[in-house]
């Protein structure tokens, strides 16, 4: 049973209003999303219109600011954005939510101006302004917005989107749209395209950057930018209205031949029920295409096959491409279309040739993700000397998956690691070669046999003998010893 000094809502109720107040001045000293949480609840006190104003002047703040955002600002700068989106959507839009959409448009709109002004290698920025964009839709349909009006102003977004918060905006908007506004975007997009590009003589040309092949002209990027965005707008408008052909027509014939382009375009003939062109379509890639191609051409050419009744078919290429790629998707289906026993039988002839597969990283990869950690202790034990031990994202999760049953294979794993970091005198890794030689060192006692590998006493000295002046290595070492 509860008791007072648990920490939930009754509890913290008791306290009475004066101590809470107390308390929650103490939280919130230093903590700036805190304190602005703070100030959204006290100017809600007196109603949505308070709490829609100082959201407003917020978001107004945003989009003004012109501060340069490093990585260490993106963390508070997401929890704040967060504290607005809460609030347009746990007190505005309940009330009103026709002010929570425009309140929200005014959120996601503020990306451009962030975007511009920061550093977002990790993606987070955007992904929370897209995560944001997509509670447009649902408001949208509860505020009943006319759609000649939100066609319009999903146009206009999308036209000057350079950083890609509104990518998925006709999808959102779609329900709402209906097929009148989808039709408004569209005609509006193509009217856009139609329209000339300002145009410069040669010596006012505007340079923004260059590439190998010489200048980047502003003229040029902006006329790039407008076909690819137009491109990517009727994409998505035909998608919504279920127009096949009009998707289709986005992609000239040389783009149609790619794998990408080809698997999509065949799916949405599959989807219609045009098999005979789907095939077609996947098809259309070129032998030297099809050898690189990416896994969803693949499947969709499996698709194709199925929905034909050519299953023989697909199924020689499901193990055609495993047998290539090592691609375990591929072998998962290939085995569930066999009858019983049959798979059993299958799945080892897989694994034997994935122990063989020529290369052993894309093998070990696969043998220890499936798993079959005895054929992965065999890999690494019969080819050693072929590891690239710069492969650490590869090669350290091998290890602690080998480590308890194949102990040597791990230690192999880790010793490849260990050697790369110190030939290539890699300073950066040297504390997580120290963790890898302790490790080594911890996991020897287990090592029944080391047959012609040296055992750990000897291959410490080895390295002492050769790489003794790493220093910084070596006090790693003794940091973990």
């Amino acid at each position: 049973m509860a008791t007072g000094k648990t920490l939930n809502a009754a509890n913290l109720e008791a306290l009475g209003a004066t101590r809470l107040a107390e308390l929650l001045m103490a939280i919130s000293k230093g903590n700036a999303a805190a304190q602005r949480q703070l100030r959204l609840a006290l100017a809600g006190s007196g109603g949505v219109d308070g709490t829609a104003r100082a959201v407003t002047k917020q978001l107004i703040s945003i989009g003004r600011a012109k501060t340069w955002l490093d990585w260490q600002k993106i963390k508070p700068f997401l929890a704040e954005l967060e504290v607005q989106r809460r609030a347009i959507l746990d007190v505005v839009a309940p009330a009103d939510p026709g002010e929570a959409f425009e309140l929200l448009w005014r959120l996601v709109g503020c990306a451009e101006s962030v975007l511009a002004r920061s550093d977002d290698g990790s993606g987070r920025l955007s992904d929370a302004f897209r995560a944001a964009a997509r509670d447009l839709g649902p408001l949208a349909q509860r505020a009943g917005l006319p759609p000649e009006v939100l066609a319009n102003r999903a146009f206009s977004a999308l036209a000057g989107d350079e950083h890609g918060a509104w990518d998925e905006l006709i999808p959102i908007l779609a329900p709402q749209l209906g097929t009148a506004g989808l039709l408004i975007i569209r005609d509006a997009v193509q009217a856009w395209q139609a329209e000339p590009v300002t145009t410069f003589p040669s010596g006012k040309r505007q340079v923004i950057g260059w590439s190998s092949s010489g200048p980047l002209y502003a003229d040029e990027v902006q006329s790039h930018r407008r076909k690819h965005a137009a491109t990517f707008i009727l994409q998505q408008v035909a998608d919504a209205l279920g127009d096949v052909d009009g998707f289709i027509a986005q992609f000239d014939p040389t783009a149609s031949k790619t794998p990408a382009v080809a698997a999509a375009v065949a799916r949405r003939l599959l989807g219609a029920g045009r098999r005979d062109e789907a095939w077609a379509a996947v098809e259309r890639v070129d032998a030297r295409q099809r050898a690189q191609a990416p896994t969803e051409w693949e499947e969709a050419r499996v698709d194709v096959l199925e929905a034909l009744g050519r299953l023989d078919e697909a199924q020689a290429f499901r193990w055609d491409r495993f047998a290539a790629t090592l691609n375990a998707t591929h072998l998962r289906a290939y085995l569930r279309k066999l009858p019983d026993f049959d798979d059993v039988e299958a799945e080892q002839r897989a694994l034997a040739h994935a122990l063989t597969f020529k290369d052993v990283h894309r093998s070990l990869e696969f043998l220890v993700a499936w798993p079959d950690l005895r054929r992965a202790s065999e890999l690494v034990l019969g080819r050693a000397k072929a590891l690239n031990g710069d492969l650490y994202e590869l090669l350290s999760p091998a290890a602690d998956a080998l480590e308890s049953r194949h102990p040597l294979a791990a230690t192999l794993l880790r010793r490849a690691m260990i050697d790369f970091t110190l030939r290539a005198a890699r300073s950066s890794r040297y504390k997580h070669a120290a963790r890898h030689l302790r490790d080594c060192r911890d996991t020897a006692a287990r090592v029944e046999d080391f047959g012609a590998v040296p055992d750990h006493s000897a291959y410490e000295r080895a390295l002492r003998a050769t790489h003794g002046r790493k220093v910084g290595f070596w006090q790693e070492v003794e940091r973990l010893s």
